[in-house]
Formats: C-alpha cells, structure tokens, sequence
C-alpha cells in the first residue's frame, strides 16, 4: 500500500467516529446508502458521517455527490427531520452534482441524538 492510497472506512469505523463527535459535544448527522442500481460508486450501507462544524468521514458517493448529502446533513441537524434522497441519471440535480454515470442512488439522513 503506498502512502499516497485513500483510507477506507468500515461502518463500524465511522459510526465509532460519529460516536466519538457526540461524545465530545458535536451534532451529528448521518447519511447511509440504502439502495443502488446500475453504476454506482459506493454499496448499500456505505455512510457518511457529518458534524454542524463541518467535519466529516466516510463516503457515500466516491465524491460525487458528497457536497449536497453534506447539505442536506446539515439541515437535517437544524431541523432533526430525517430524510431520503434519490439521486440518479433522470434527476436534474445528479447532473449539477457529478452523477451523470447512469448509477442511482437512495441516501437516508438523520441526527444521531
């Protein structure tokens, strides 16, 4: 493995890191990859875990659409509302946010309390 490689997280990993924020006084959000079809770049159950400070770890997307599932976390902390995204190749916004593989995608957000 070079020094240059992208870590990888196991769930495990960052729910312990989500905890870990929580524990040190953080809100936190999480985000989970509940489905998939075609091209995909990140399986069901893959997560990504987000601070109100903007902190954050693991993946859902490869980075693809890590800016707006960030977004969306980040409401989610304000409001506590949980919520499911859909991204995909006939959305208008996986254009706008780098999804344009023909891949789709369902991501559930919600605050960890």
């Amino acid at each position: 493995m070079s020094d240059h490689s992208t870590p990888t997280f196991t769930s495990d990993d960052i729910l312990a890191t989500a905890a870990a924020w929580r524990a040190e006084g953080e809100q936190v959000a999480l985000a989970t990859v509940t489905e998939t079809w075609g091209s995909s770049p990140r399986p069901a159950g893959s997560q990504l875990a987000v601070t109100k400070s903007g902190r954050m770890a693991g993946s859902v997307s490869g980075g693809c659409i890590e800016g707006a599932v960030a977004e969306v976390a980040m409401k989610t902390i304000e409001t506590g509302t949980p919520q499911l995204l859909d991204f995909g190749i006939t959305d208008e916004r996986a254009w706008e946010v780098g999804l344009a593989c023909g891949g789709k995608l369902k991501v559930f957000v919600e605050k960890l309390s």
